[in-house]
């Protein structure tokens, strides 16, 4: 794979592209000739039409699970959204914390920041509001959220380990978050692992559960819960874009296993500070 910026600006583009479409665009795109799948962005993606706060101009079908259902929010508290795309979260989250509460999204592509502010004026919330920065290094001082939530953006970023520090730093002591993300049992196939578009649709950017659970340990996070699980399929149609019929067969025989996994954790009451200024 490319370095981490050349990740970075693909990822941006990609989500560029994408924010410039609706919901019903992306999902209608043929990934194989005379088989029209669910894009490779939003195969993974769970129904949100059921909770409240849910708009649909702000869902482009893009999640992996649903974090806002088990982020335990209550009312007045403030929520940050990594990666918070069209708002869709951010504003299912809006809904549980109330008036007195406040949301703040943070995404690094300026298409998506636009059309969330848009999303977030028609509906008149003035206490939602949207930051263009890099989740590794958050437009946001210290100790300010109760609760965080993200859906499907960490493993588009190269250095989680960096996220998780910067989300232990952004909680206030005793603050929560609520994360589902795209984790791996076993081996991707190295075509799909290098694959730029597998990497943008939150794939082959995964890594191995039990170390994307270690990095949440190691970084000084307790109570890690793991509350919910589902595996993910790729459809034959968009493996065969990366994989001959052989290799597939193969893969779909092996004990590789991607899920989606949301998971729980909560900042210590007295978390210490990483290094000297990372409280600043």
């Amino acid at each position: 794979m490319s370095s981490d910026q050349q990740i970075k600006d693909m990822v941006r583009q990609k989500y560029s592209e994408i924010a410039l479409q609706d919901k019903a665009d992306n999902q209608a795109s043929c990934c194989g000739s005379g088989c029209c799948s669910t894009e490779v962005y939003n195969i993974m993606s769970d129904d949100y039409t059921a909770l409240e706060g849910y708009n649909s101009d702000a869902d482009l079908g893009l999640g992996c699970g649903l974090p806002t259902q088990f982020a335990q929010i209550k009312k007045g508290n403030t929520v940050i959204d990594l990666g918070s795309g069209a708002g869709n979260d951010c504003f299912v989250a809006r809904h549980e914390t109330g008036e007195t509460g406040k949301v703040i999204g943070i995404d690094f592509t300026p298409a998506m920041i636009e059309k969330a502010r848009a999303n977030a004026e028609k509906l008149n919330y003035n206490n939602v509001e949207f930051r263009q920065g890099d989740i590794e290094k958050m437009p946001v001082t210290a100790n300010t959220a109760d609760v965080i939530v993200s859906n499907c953006v960490l493993n588009l970023v190269p250095n989680k380990d960096g996220v998780f520090k910067e989300i232990l730093r952004v909680l206030k002591p005793g603050g929560h978050f609520s994360i589902s993300d795209i984790v791996l049992e076993g081996n991707l196939p190295a075509n799909i692992q290098q694959a730029a578009e597998m990497y943008a649709g939150c794939v082959s950017g995964a890594i191995q559960k039990q170390v994307y659970l270690e990095l949440i340990k190691n970084n000084g996070f307790t109570n890690i819960t793991l509350q919910k699980e589902k595996p993910i399929i790729i459809p034959d149609d968009i493996l065969a874009a990366y994989l001959s019929q052989e290799e597939i067969d193969q893969f779909k025989n092996s004990n590789t296993g991607i899920y989606s996994i949301t998971v729980y954790a909560e900042k210590p009451q007295e978390a210490a500070c990483c290094a000297p200024g990372c409280c600043d």
